[in-house]
């Protein structure tokens, strides 16, 4: 029986695992590095113990050093989470020497689907549809183009030993197919040490739809239904639902027995994914299998009622699945959109800093949030950026997308940028609402979840002064003793005369003029403003991060993040910042088509594409850097030439650093 579980994993699957094994008795214990050692998952955990510095492959990833510590400290399981080493056959090798029971499936299965090429050999020979592709040994660049001319264009490449996007690559033309594969190759490298890629025809309007399968050590095995998560950008998913919608009841069942068959072929055992494309005429692809709990598993377990991690550990105990196929129902729908630090304004790129402002909706019975995560935490770039899960569920799908436009609308993360707006605005997008959606889904709808669409000022700026105006009521210590006293007015007030004042802010760096008109009422300062030809009567409460604002006699709300002179204010269109001074934070669109070529955030260089000297064309990479799991293509905006570069591979950059001297040719 497990009695004392590890964790090698960090964040809020970390996290979540402690939370079942407490329910179940089980002791726990947590890994940390150096960026984690204030971390969430080591406070919640019964010990913790330090691994080592905070690059994932001098801790998280090193299996000997977790093995060391579960012995030293008596634990007879580790669970791997997901990521990092939970799909590793050597570590569960390791584990099962050491007597160490692994919460996961054999060893045999990791290593038949560790490999895509290998899985796809597998699901031929058991009659599991697949996409047209190659999938063999023989690796030369001229050897896969030919396969990739041969099926026609688009092809998607794909590290065989890969996940979560990574080594993945959309070609769409013969001219971009090396190119393509030379950066997904490096990718793999960089991910999974292994740079062996498959060549599969790209469909170009799939559904990603996967299936929730579960096998014990008494030949039993159930399917727990399926997910749709086709929402992604990157090739990563950041909305999943269950269950999939307008699929019938027929597909649904055809799926799920093809999954338990591909599952049955490695004989699996525990918790695995069965990934499925969708096409647009039904027909269904086998894409690859994950031997390891998924991201998305929270969806599952809210319509069926389950806890898949209790599940898990049941099976690693020897026990019967609790249910039956025939006892599985699905009840309700459920959503879950994935918080990211993340700028989708800029191609989605990671942002690290200290979270300053962390407040969540309320959880309940139809929220849950499932997080590693809180205020004061730094996110570092050595990790995935993903910040927290909120999960919602209701009764039918219409209701459980309003539980989730609702909480996204209470979701406020101040201190980086986040993806939370734009996860909104997908969620409001009318086809997202009718359930037409397929992996293509954002590209196609860019223009309606670019952040600045329908930004309605008129709502925004008069609550945006306010909120400037009650601060500078606040400035004084005679303003704290009596606010209403007409010497605590921080203004151009004058005695015996209303005052008036010019106010101009700047809200997302745009300039609006406002006229302020201040009076004294009995019990409270009331400020009449003009904007846009508009009056507004206003007056306002600030308590710490809360303002209560009235504009017109409309009372709401709102929360404020951030120091003088930029803050937030988060509204119901979303974050919006405003100051007094338009502040410059770097990023204007004339920053990269200068000559001047800075890291766009902190990072390693992992290659370097063009030798000093060397004539290079407009559009054409120099320089590769990897930061938080993803890579930063630095191209040239002109035609010239890279005189020196400041870095060499493999060096750390900080972001802002200068990386190259470029010399662009004249007339450029």
């Amino acid at each position: 029986m497990i009695h004392k579980l590890l964790i090698a994993n960090r964040g809020e699957i970390c996290c979540r695992v402690i939370k079942t094994a407490k329910r179940m008795g089980i002791a726990t214990v947590a890994v940390y590095s150096d960026a984690d050692q204030n971390a969430l998952h080591v406070k919640l955990a019964d010990e913790a113990v330090y691994l080592g510095p905070a690059p994932s492959k001098l801790s998280y990833l090193c299996g000997d050093k977790i093995i060391a510590i579960a012995r030293k400290v008596g634990a007879n399981a580790i669970h791997p989470g997901y990521g990092f080493l939970s799909e590793n056959a050597e570590f569960a090798r390791q584990c099962a020497k050491n007597n160490i029971t692994f919460i996961g499936p054999p060893i045999s299965a990791i290593e038949a689907m560790g490999s895509k090429s290998a899985a796809k050999h597998i699901m031929q020979q058991a009659n599991v549809p697949l996409v047209p592709g190659y999938h063999g040994d023989e690796q030369a660049a001229d050897i896969l183009k030919y396969h990739a001319d041969t099926m026609g264009y688009p092809v998607l490449l794909k590290a065989a030993a890969g996940g979560g996007g990574k080594g993945m690559r959309q070609v769409w033309h013969a001219n971009e197919f090396n190119d393509a594969l030379a950066a997904a190759k490096r990718e793999a490298l960089s991910s999974f040490n292994d740079d062996h890629m498959l060549v599969e025809k790209y469909l170009t309007q799939p559904r990603h739809v996967e299936i929730q399968v579960f096998c014990d050590q008494h030949e039993n095995g159930v399917y727990l239904f399926e997910r749709d998560c086709s929402i992604q950008r990157r090739h990563q998913k950041v909305i999943e639902e269950a269950p999939a919608p307008g699929l019938s009841e027929t597909l649904r069942q055809q799926m799920g027995e093809a999954a338990l068959k591909a599952a049955k072929a490695i004989n699996y055992v525990g918790a695995g994914t069965v990934e499925f494309l969708l096409d647009v005429d039904q027909r269904f692809y086998f894409m690859e299998m994950n031997t390891r709990l998924q991201v998305e598993h929270p969806v599952t377990e809210l319509i069926t009622g389950q806890d898949l991690v209790e599940w898990q550990i049941r099976v690693a105990n020897h026990e019967r699945l609790p249910l039956t196929q025939e006892q599985l129902k699905i009840k309700g729908h459920a959503f879950e959109a994935r918080i990211y630090a993340e700028d989708p304004n800029n191609n989605f790129l990671p942002a690290t800093g200290r979270l300053s402002l962390v407040k969540t909706p309320n959880e309940s019975a139809y929220v849950r949030i499932d997080t590693g995560i809180q205020e004061g935490d730094e996110v570092s770039v050595y990790y995935d950026p993903m910040l927290a899960k909120l999960i919602v569920w209701d009764q039918d799908r219409s209701t459980a997308l309003a539980r989730l436009q609702k909480a996204l609308s209470e979701y406020f993360i101040d201190g980086v940028s986040t993806n939370i707006d734009f996860l909104s605005r997908i969620s409001q997008i009318d086809d997202f609402k009718a359930g037409a959606i397929d992996t293509s889904f954002i590209e196609k709808h860019h223009e309606q979840l670019s952040s600045e669409y329908k930004l309605a000022y008129a709502d925004i700026v008069p609550i945006a002064a306010l909120a400037l105006l009650l601060e500078r009521q606040q400035q004084t210590n005679i303003a704290k003793q009596d606010p209403y006293s007409p010497w605590s007015v921080q203004s151009v007030w004058r005695a015996n005369d209303n005052y008036q004042e010019a106010l101009k802010l700047y809200v997302n760096d745009e300039s609006h003029d406002v006229l302020v008109n201040s009076l004294m009422s009995q019990d409270r300062q009331l400020f009449n403003l003009e904007f846009q030809q508009q009056n507004y009567t206003c007056w306002g409460i600030l308590d710490g991060q809360q303002l209560i604002s009235s504009i017109n006699g409309h009372i709401s709300t709102s929360t404020i993040s951030g120091n003088s002179p930029e803050k937030v204010l988060f509204t119901a269109q979303g974050r919006v910042r405003f100051s007094r001074a338009l502040i410059d934070l770097g990023l204007n669109e004339d920053t990269h088509h200068t000559n001047n070529f800075t890291a766009p955030m902190n990072g390693t260089v992992v290659a370097i594409l063009v030798d000093t000297n060397e004539r290079v064309e407009p559009g054409q990479t120099l320089l590769v850097m990897e930061a938080m799991k993803m890579e930063h293509a630095i191209k040239a905006k002109t035609a010239g030439r890279v005189s020196e570069f400041y870095f060499n591979v493999g060096e750390l950059v900080d972001g802002g650093a200068e990386l190259l001297a470029f010399h662009g040719e004249e007339g450029a």
